[in-house]
């Protein structure tokens, strides 16, 4: 089981109009080559996420409210595959987030997914098993289905990720994780995207000047909490 606790990281996130994405886009592209694992036609790749919440639906009002310690379990697949399915918890801690995640199988995902929780306490994986614990201790369940087209850029230091997430659609839980065909709605108007920059210790200077009176909007709203407060 491969499994990775990322480091402290910083995020600014922007919401952009069509015009705007356009225009940055490029001047990121000049400046940074595209994350390795682009399509290179389309410049990216397709995510969907399945996002776990309890009965009082904590890590929605946690984020809403501003509560600088929170955090939120989550399946996460691309480009609709079960090749890279992995379950990622995700954490913010004052200004800073960290990541950790740990990579399912298919068959680990259809019994999760199925209700039999008892396989992620079968697992060695502490990850899954802090997992195991919430869904006991605080009855998560799956609340919704997050779908979006990502492209991704990356600068070497301070190990800099910017990415556009384009087209994002809510949609209710299904069990069938993997299907093309679910219904799913998008949550923002036409044209309207979410720009995020994700960096370590510190922020390059090219890429500040990047960024630096740009155009876009400074927002604090996660695409969770979009999705969610779509439904």
């Amino acid at each position: 089981m491969n499994e990775q606790r990322k480091v402290l990281r910083h995020e600014l996130k922007y919401m952009l109009n069509e015009r705007d994405y356009l225009w940055l886009r490029n001047k990121v592209a000049a400046l940074m080559p595209l994350d390795a694992h682009a399509d290179s036609q389309s410049r990216g790749y397709h995510i969907r996420s399945l996002y776990y919440d309890d009965a009082y639906d904590s890590a929605l009002f946690e984020k809403v409210d501003g509560d600088p310690y929170r955090q939120k379990y989550r399946i996460r697949i691309y480009q609709l595959s079960d090749r890279y399915i992995l379950l990622e918890r995700k954490a913010k801690a004052a200004h800073c987030t960290v990541k950790d995640s740990a990579r399912i199988s298919r068959e680990q995902c259809d019994r999760l997914l199925g209700g039999d929780y008892g396989v992620l306490h079968e697992s060695p994986s502490p990850l899954l098993k802090d997992f195991y614990g919430a869904i006991v201790s605080r009855q998560l369940r799956p609340k919704v289905l997050v779908d979006y087209f990502r492209e991704a850029y990356t600068y070497p230091a301070g190990n800099v990720r910017v990415t556009f997430d384009l087209d994002i659609h809510s949609g209710q839980y299904a069990q069938d994780l993997f299907s093309g065909r679910l219904s799913s709605l998008p949550v923002l108007p036409c044209g309207q995207h979410v720009m995020e920059v994700k960096y370590d210790a510190f922020l390059p200077q090219p890429v500040q000047a990047l960024i630096q009176g740009m155009p876009g909007e400074r927002i604090a709203v996660s695409k969770y909490v979009l999705c969610r407060r779509f439904h």
